[in-house]
């Protein structure tokens, strides 16, 4: 009887499909919103990720509590910016990377492409996901390190890295299309810190911010007046503040040009360092840039789809 019943076990086990064994999913942990929602679309179900900085935190002043210290160290992969993002976790990657796999996706960036960082000579603005056209390498990278990671699933990764990059390049067409539809004397983005470099010079904007690439810069009263004067002189209508940012400079602008008599207002509100709710459009890197692309092409002059690209923004406009 017992023989009988171990017999059937076995033929049983034999008719499970294959994916019935299938190793338990890569633990993969990413500093940023952006890059865990890569790591998701590229490993599918292979991998399980978990991003350590949601909505409305800067990444420029993040440090790791005990809770991602633990998450990191049982991780089988970390992913993280690099370029100087992170820059109070840096020593902290350095000492991890000698006892796992770590790697820093926007590294791999051609150096070419990079804009100097305006407070460190030797170091780049590191808001790449600003532009599609640049978030393509990076995306590249976090394939690269999956597919050394699981090498077993290469062609998963290689099939998901392709149908993402095509998600990208229809993203990168609306950006165009959208801003190129704004008046050529309104393409000027003010935000409240510098994190739209990128993304100027992929759409042909002009872009100030109130501070540098980086949240811990000073904005000082010079930099306030000397904005002031350009909502005044170029007769804009709007600034932008940031979810991840105090939109305390800001009303410092608005209220710097209501006293000259100009009225400028807030043209919305954008993902700058961090994304929406996970769970949401905006909570995805496609989402977050259709949100970014269709507020500023509205305020500033063009006419939008309510809801963006695909018409799956949360509010329309």
């Amino acid at each position: 009887m017992i023989r009988r019943t171990f017999l059937a076990a076995l033929a049983f086990v034999a008719a499970l499909p294959a994916a019935a064994f299938a190793e338990a999913p890569l633990k993969v942990v990413a500093t940023t919103g952006m890059i865990a929602d890569t790591a998701r679309q590229i490993g599918g179900d292979q991998v399980e990720v978990k991003g350590l900085m949601g909505p409305g935190v800067d990444p420029h002043a993040y440090r790791q509590t005990r809770t991602d210290i633990v998450a990191m160290t049982r991780a089988d992969l970390v992913l993280w910016h690099g370029l100087y993002l992170e820059a109070q976790m840096e020593d902290f990657f350095d000492d991890l990377g000698r006892k796992q796999t770590v790697v820093a996706v926007a590294e791999g960036v051609d150096k070419g492409k990079l804009r100097a960082h305006d407070d460190y000579a030797d170091k780049y603005d590191p808001h790449v996901w600003m532009s599609p056209v640049l978030w393509r390498d990076v995306v590249i990278e976090v394939q690269d390190a999956l597919t050394l990671a699981r090498p077993e699933a290469a062609e998963l990764f290689a099939a998901n890295t392709q149908a993402f990059l095509a998600e990208i390049d229809a993203l990168s067409a609306y950006g165009e299309q959208m801003l190129t539809a704004v008046p050529e004397d309104n393409r000027m983005l003010v935000t409240a810190h510098d994190a739209f470099g990128y993304f100027g010079a992929e759409y042909g904007y002009e872009v100030l911010g109130v501070q540098g690439i980086s949240t811990q810069s000073e904005a000082g009263l010079n930099r306030i007046g000397e904005l002031v004067d350009t909502l005044v002189n170029r007769q804009l209508k709007a600034v932008f503040v940031e979810s991840s940012v105090s939109d305390r400079s800001m009303r410092a602008l608005i209220e710097g040009a209501a006293a000259e008599g100009h009225e400028v207002g807030v043209g919305g509100e954008l993902y700058s360092d961090a994304m929406g709710e996970l769970g949401t459009y905006e909570g995805t890197y496609i989402g977050m840039l259709d949100h970014n692309i269709t507020v500023i092409a509205g305020a500033l002059g063009a006419d939008v789809p309510q809801r963006g690209m695909n018409g799956n923004l949360s509010a329309g406009f």
